[in-house]
Parts: structure tokens; C-alpha cells; sequence
């Protein structure tokens, strides 16, 4: 029969869950136009990688959005379609030109931003088609998006984030611990059978497809997830790979 695999336990766990009190809030772009906020406090998340900064609306409103580098407390972050080109300042993919570097963008307008909120990390605006623009993404890839999503002009602050490494056992702990996720994690293959699909046998190795389904079972869905290619490239890359 076996025992419920660690992927299923992480489901129930509250291990597994981030502590509220290192969690100072959700940061989302305020969706408001044509208003100047001004920058009250800049805070360190223990679970976000970059820094948060608190803005103030001119109504009395506090939202916490990602720092971008080169505010500080007290500067003043424009929000709307006529913001000026500005470190910090919030304003539609549309008015952005060409080459802009920005961060936190929306994938759908409203949504209060999803790519590019890591530390250090920037998109670059490639080309406006229509009412559509084009970004290249932190990765390299290039992604197609409505004009009227948001993102904020310049680069996430915390850039140079990984280049100390973690010396210690115990700082790589207490990281983990406040993101809320598993340290040490035990590989797969190193564990018996009966404690996960890919354990067992006599070398440490995935005997058999490591590849599952979407739909999967909790206690078996390990490995890649509904992979769309497996195994190496050979040969010219194809247009649009």
C-alpha cells in the first residue's frame, strides 16, 4: 500500500506554510490613474527576494508594491497613463518605449503585476503591435501582451542577491524556513520505495518514465509535470521552439 509521499503531505502540512509574521503583506500596483503616491517606507520581506516598498495615495491609501532601484523613502512615484518616464513610476505598457526597462508587469490589465518581481530582474519592451506590445522577458523569451497592462519603469531592487552564498547549514535553514519551504530536501531516488515512486533499486536512478501527467494522482505525480518535450536537443533549434 505504501504511505502518503512528501508531495502529498505538503498539501496538509502547516510546515509547509509561510509564518504570518514574516509575511508584511501582498504587493500589488494600485489601480488608480492620473495620481502622484509618495514613497513612506521601504521594508524587508523575509520571503520576498526583493525589497517592498509602502507608497501613500493622496486619499490616505497604503499599498505595498516591489522596490525599483533608485527610489527611496520619500520620493514620489506617479501611477497612470501620462507617468513620466521615471525609475519607480507606474504607467501602460503602451506609453513605455521601446528598449524601457521595466518590472512588475501584468499578464492581464488589473491583475497588479506577475513577471519580472524578483531581485534585480527587468523586462525590455521589444516592439508595440496595435493595441499589443511585445516584451522580452528575464528569461530570453519574448511575450505578447495587452497595451493596457501595467508595469512599473527601471529595475527591481536587490540585484547582486545570490553572489554571497550561503556559508552555513543552518543559513540555508532559516531561509528556507521563512519561505515556508522543505530544507533539507532528499532526493527521490535516494529514498526506498515505499516512501516515493522514483526510490529504490540498486543505483540511485528514475527506473522508468519520469515524465507524468497533468491529471496524475497526488501520490504519484512526480518528476516533470506534463512535460511539453523530454529529452536532449539535437540538431538546429526550429522557429518558434
Amino acid at each position: 500500500m505504501g504511505k502518503r509521499i512528501r508531495a502529498q503531505r505538503k498539501g496538509s502540512s502547516p510546515r509547509y506554510r509561510v509564518s504570518s509574521h514574516r509575511f508584511p503583506g501582498a504587493n500589488r500596483m494600485p489601480r488608480v490613474n492620473d495620481v502622484v503616491a509618495e514613497v513612506t517606507e521601504l521594508i524587508h520581506s523575509p520571503i520576498h527576494s526583493a525589497p517592498l516598498a509602502r507608497v501613500k495615495l493622496p486619499d490616505g491609501q497604503t499599498n505595498l508594491v516591489v522596490a525599483t532601484e533608485g527610489i527611496a523613502v520619500g520620493s514620489s512615484v506617479a501611477i497612470g497613463d501620462n507617468a513620466a518616464l521615471r525609475p519607480g513610476n507606474i504607467t501602460n505598457l503602451l506609453a513605455i518605449p521601446e528598449g524601457t526597462q521595466i518590472n512588475n508587469v501584468e499578464i492581464r490589465p488589473g491583475d497588479g503585476g506577475k513577471i519580472s518581481r524578483t531581485a534585480g530582474n527587468s523586462c525590455q519592451i521589444e516592439a508595440h503591435l496595435g493595441d499589443k506590445v511585445r516584451i522580452r522577458m528575464p528569461s530570453g523569451k519574448s511575450k505578447i501582451l495587452n497595451g493596457k497592462c501595467r508595469a512599473t519603469i527601471g529595475v527591481l531592487a536587490g540585484h547582486g542577491r545570490l553572489e554571497m552564498p550561503l556559508r552555513t547549514a543552518g543559513a540555508a535553514h532559516y531561509k528556507a524556513k521563512a519561505k515556508g519551504k522543505l530544507y533539507p530536501h532528499v532526493s527521490g531516488v535516494a529514498m526506498n520505495p515505499v516512501d516515493h515512486p522514483h526510490g529504490g533499486g540498486n543505483h540511485q536512478a528514475v527506473h522508468g518514465p519520469n515524465s507524468v501527467a497533468r491529471g496524475t494522482p497526488p501520490g504519484a505525480k512526480v518528476g516533470h509535470i506534463a512535460p511539453s518535450r523530454t529529452g536532449r536537443r539535437t540538431g538546429k533549434r526550429k522557429v518558434g521552439e
